[in-house]
């Protein structure tokens, strides 16, 4: 029951924190978005959203929504990375609409998980969470497959392991700090079960 009702709160909260319906009234321009994707963000996260460098997100088919939402906060510096906040800021609304529902409509390549000895561990936490520590499993609100659920809950399959270890740390060293949810979640992770998920996340598809 507690980790049913963490999972409420955390679905309530995330839902609030999303972008207004201002967003939702833009209609998508994919050939805007393409171009704006090839000047800007190519040069990070691949010609077609599957980034080839690790410690750079894959964007391909991720919730545009997310995408929206995360534009939206490094342009207001309510997440905070050097680079992103650079590149964000000269985005107008409908710049982000336009590249997030261009990048959302490529396909993600799968990736791969590399740990042996941590996969296992990183499966258990992802499925089951840990119960003894109030720890909700990760498929509750990133789906079982890693899909995510849209405009709430990010994709995650395939995602680079390097990628998601830095976010994890960062959500529970308060370093990043525009989702309560997982700054509460990361929190009570430790180095080894965050190196676990994010390995176990690589090789979901």
């Amino acid at each position: 029951m507690k980790l049913l009702s963490s999972l409420m709160i955390f679905a309530a909260v995330a839902a609030t924190a999303l972008p207004g319906a201002a967003q939702n009234a833009i209609k998508p321009d994919l050939a805007k978005g393409e171009a704006s994707f090839g000047g800007v963000c190519a040069a990070c996260h691949g010609t077609d959203g599957n980034s080839l460098i690790p410690v750079n997100p894959k964007l391909a088919q991720q919730h545009p929504q997310y995408i929206v939402k995360q534009l939206t906060e490094f342009k207001a510096g309510k997440r905070v990375n050097a680079v992103m906040n650079g590149m964000a800021a000269p985005l107008s609304n409908e710049d982000m609409v336009n590249i997030a529902y261009w990048v959302a409509s490529k396909k993600a390549t799968p990736g791969a998980a590399k740990d042996k000895d941590l996969v296992l561990l990183g499966e258990k936490i992802y499925r089951g969470g840990i119960a003894d520590r109030q720890i909700p499993a990760c498929a509750g609100c990133h789906s079982p497959n890693g899909a995510g659920i849209p405009a709430q809950y990010p994709r995650l399959s395939g995602q680079h392991a390097d990628y998601a270890v830095a976010q994890l740390t960062a959500f529970r060293d308060g370093v990043r700090q525009n989702s309560v949810q997982m700054t509460q979640v990361a929190a009570k992770l430790n180095d080894r079960e965050i190196r676990a998920v994010a390995d176990y996340i690589a090789g979901l598809y």
